[in-house]
Order: structure tokens, then C-alpha cells, then sequence
């Protein structure tokens, strides 16, 4: 296999483990109480970490999110609904976790820790603009954003928890991947074995 078919098959597993992961976002309809808890976070630290093409790494997971979000929203609202108001504050706050998953240039059990936490703290810290600029329940002061961080928390403490968990899964079947299939390993990866 040439390194130049070696690369796409790579990249052909990376996209088909996002896009299996993404699908489990429908979980999260079905089952209000786990709102938030989701893979996007995850997918995107993921995505930042293994494309070797940055302009993979952010283009993929977006790409997933964007249409994702289509199908959540149709079956939410029952109508196509492409673009919303708080769209650029989640995906900046995706567009920040992915820049996270670039960061990691060894993958272990802390790295994605933290690489998660920062993700989810940007995310909290971005999303929660919206509501509080432009809904009625927040006062326009900073203690109308203290007040619409706190009211997020339990969202938070979800993605967190759905980062970590589809995080540990999708980090350590690609690294057991790795292992096992030469193919799917980098150059870099060659030099550090």
C-alpha cells in the first residue's frame, strides 16, 4: 500500500468513527436528561488530535456537527432549520475544542482529560452569551451571565461527563487500532515506536 493510500484509508476510518459517533446524538433526543451528553466534544478534540490536515481536523467534525444539528432540529421542530442565532457561539466553542485536539501531540489518559475540560469550559463560557444577551430571563449585567452560567451547569456537567466517556472510546479504539494495523499510524508515529 502506498503512503498515499495509506493516508486516505486513514482518513476514511477517522471520518466513519466521527460520523458512528455523531449518531449518538439521536440518544440525547430521545432522552431529555441526558441533554448535552453527547459526542460533538469529544469528536472534535478527536478530529483536532489525528488529521494530519488541520483543515481536516476542523472541517470534519464540523461538517458532522452542522449536519447533525439539521437532523436534531427537524426532529425537535419538525422543519428544516439550517442557522440560528446562537450557531457562532457554538461553533466557535467547537472551533476552540477541535484547537484543543491540535494541542495534543501525545495521546494519554491526561492529555484527553484536559484537552476536555478546556472544551467544555470554552463551550460554557461561549453559549451561555447568547441567552444571556438576548433572552428575557437574564438581566443584561454580569450578574445576568453569573446567573445564566449557573442556570447551565447541569448542561455542562452532561457534556462533560458525554466528552469523557465517548472521548475514552474513540481515543482508545483508534490507539488499539494503531496497534494493530501499521497502515493507520503516522510517519511520526513510526519515529516515536
Amino acid at each position: 500500500m502506498s503512503s498515499q493510500q495509506k493516508i486516505q484509508v486513514r482518513n476514511l476510518v477517522l471520518i466513519l468513527m466521527i460520523v458512528a459517533a455523531a449518531a449518538m446524538r439521536l440518544v440525547s433526543f430521545k432522552y431529555q436528561q441526558l441533554s448535552n451528553f453527547t459526542p460533538v466534544g469529544a469528536i472534535a478534540i478527536f478530529g483536532g488530535t489525528y488529521f494530519t490536515d488541520k483543515w481536516k481536523a476542523y472541517l470534519v467534525p464540523l461538517i458532522t456537527l452542522f449536519v447533525s444539528d439539521i437532523i436534531i432540529n427537524y426532529l425537535y421542530f419538525h422543519k428544516l432549520i439550517l442557522w440560528t442565532s446562537y450557531a457562532p457561539f457554538v461553533y466557535g466553542s467547537f472551533l476552540a475544542m477541535v484547537f484543543f485536539g491540535t494541542l495534543i501531540k501525545k495521546v494519554n489518559v491526561v492529555n484527553v482529560i484536559l484537552a476536555s475540560v478546556g472544551g467544555v469550559l470554552i463551550h460554557w463560557l461561549l453559549t451561555d452569551i447568547h441567552p444571556w444577551l438576548n433572552g428575557p430571563e437574564y438581566s443584561k449585567g454580569i450578574m445576568g451571565y453569573f446567573h445564566s452560567l449557573w442556570n447551565a451547569i447541569p448542561f455542562e456537567k452532561n457534556m462533560l461527563l458525554g466528552d469523557l466517556i465517548y472521548g475514552t472510546i474513540l481515543f482508545g479504539a483508534f490507539e488499539l487500532a494503531k496497534s494493530k494495523y501499521i497502515f493507520l499510524r503516522t510517519k511520526r508515529d513510526l519515529a516515536l515506536a
